[in-house]
């Protein structure tokens, strides 16, 4: 069972990081991932309305975490899809996968008085430094524009760690595909509320629908290989192992998207994902 969890893992990574790489690509972001919701919900509607048939009721605590997710998750897109529209994918994306698994040993030590070990303090510094050095962060140019994509990448990157907790305590009430399905109809939800003015909404259709079709299997079926593999193992055990997709990601912007800063980025990917693997030893 463990090799089937780190293989699904590590698929989910890469699969994360094509998704995202599609995302970039799109014309108009938020509309972009408001068509792979669409998508997403009609691919796996079925697979949804078989699963339901085996749901128990669910109990208020489990409704209330299923209700978080789907914030959680909206909010997530919505300011992805901005993330996206102002920093480059080998910039941004190394943050927002590095500070998930940052902020969770943080917050147990600061807030819930657990230990972390020596080499769990290396991890952290690994990561930090990692983040700081894709950043491109310089003290003589600290300004709104280099500052914001910077910004909206740690908050997307909280985001992540939130719905990772929380998805982690939604699969006593519900199996992995039901709970993708709900996030997917809230995520369709929090971006419509975005879209509804936009006037691309045609043009990407007709430029990008096959990267749409793909994106609405790929998106929410690579993270149903992660809650699979989370259902297998301990949260704090694969949930880094998930940051491979780190490495994936940069070098698709550097190589696809012929981004800046090629080998600094590529390093700070490395450096990220090694300190994630260290924390988690």
């Amino acid at each position: 069972m463990i090799y089937v969890a780190v293989l699904f893992v590590i698929l989910s990574g890469l699969i994360h990081s094509i998704w995202n790489l599609f995302t970039k690509k799109s014309v108009n972001k938020s509309v972009f991932l408001w068509f792979c919701q669409i998508a997403a919900v009609l691919i796996f509607l079925p697979t949804f309305v078989y699963e339901m048939r085996h749901v128990e009721s669910i109990p208020l605590a489990g409704i209330a975490l299923i209700v978080c997710s789907v914030i959680t998750h909206g909010i997530y897109s919505v300011l992805l899809a901005r993330t996206y529209v102002i920093g480059d994918l080998s910039q941004v994306y190394p943050i927002m996968r590095g500070i998930s698994p940052l902020f969770v040993p943080l917050i147990g030590v600061l807030i819930l008085n657990e230990h972390l070990s020596f080499l769990g303090w290396i991890g952290i510094v690994g990561i930090v430094i990692g983040i700081f050095i894709a950043s491109d962060f310089k003290f003589n140019r600290i300004n709104n524009a280099t500052m914001k994509p910077i910004l909206l990448a740690i908050i997307v990157g909280s985001m992540i760690t939130m719905y990772t907790v929380i998805d982690k305590l939604s699969l006593q009430y519900v199996s992995p595909f039901v709970l993708n399905e709900i996030t997917n109809v809230g995520n369709f939800l929090a971006l419509s509320l975005v879209i509804f003015r936009s006037t691309g909404i045609g043009h990407e259709w007709k430029v990008n629908w096959k990267m749409i079709l793909l994106g609405g299997l790929l998106a929410p079926g690579g993270y149903v290989l992660f809650l699979h593999a989370v259902n297998l193992m301990p949260v704090s055990q694969i949930a880094p192992m998930r940051e491979i997709g780190t490495v994936f990601g940069t070098l698709f912007g550097i190589l696809l998207l012929h981004e800046k800063q090629g080998a600094t980025r590529i390093a700070a990917s490395i450096i990220i994902t090694a300190g994630v693997i260290t924390l988690s030893l």
